[in-house]
Order: C-alpha cells, then structure tokens, then sequence
C-alpha cells in the first residue's frame, strides 16, 4: 500500500485507539474513527510479539496487507483505522486471514453490507 493509505505516527495511533470505536474477533481487533475530511482510508497494522518471532510477525502483516488490498474497493473511504492481531493470527492462511478480517471490518462497519454477502 501507498503511504498515503498508511497510518504511521504514534499520536495518529492514539488518536484512533482514544477517540475510535473497537470491533473484534478471535482473530483480529479493528478500532476505527471517521474522518470526513479525507478522500481515502488510512490503515495501520498492529502485530504484538506474542505473536512469535519477527518472521512469523511480518508474515501476519502480509496477510493482512494483502487482504486489504484485495478489499479496498469495498472500504469506506473517510476513515482511519487499525488492525490488531491478536495471537490465534498465527501460522493463519490467506483465505482464513481474509475471512476473519472481512468479518471483523463488517462489524466495525468499514466494509460495505453488501460484500459481506459474497
């Protein structure tokens, strides 16, 4: 993803995390905030270290980062928010990784209702 589409500053994280609502599932945790005034979504991506070492960590952000890009036409577009994988996101696969993420976004109400049907 653009940087444009990332959000990368600690006060911005803090910004979704204090003023955002949170949706979750065994998976994932999304906290999202809307911002109207801008003209695309912005993702950050948390990974902990429970997770495993380095190489499994980023081997989630992959996952993540290509779910989000295979979804981004269906993504609200004035909004900021953040994926948090929680440690059962380890050693995931693709399909699921994409399956707990669409569900969770429709939760958080980032995805569009009539996706979530497909």
């Amino acid at each position: 993803m653009k940087k444009s589409y990332r959000v990368k500053k600690e006060a911005e994280f803090q910004e979704v995390f204090t003023q955002g609502k949170s949706c979750a599932n065994r998976m994932f945790v999304v906290y999202m905030i809307e911002k109207p005034e801008q003209k695309h979504f912005r993702v950050g991506i948390s990974v902990g270290k429970k997770i495993g070492n380095a190489v499994a960590r980023n081997w989630v952000k992959r996952r993540i980062r290509q779910s989000l890009t295979e979804l981004k036409p269906q993504l609200k577009q004035d909004c900021d928010f953040i994926v948090i994988a929680r440690p059962s996101a380890a050693g995931i696969s693709m399909a699921d990784a994409k399956k707990n993420l669409i569900h969770v976004l429709h939760l958080a109400k980032v995805l569009s209702d009539d996706q979530f049907a497909k």
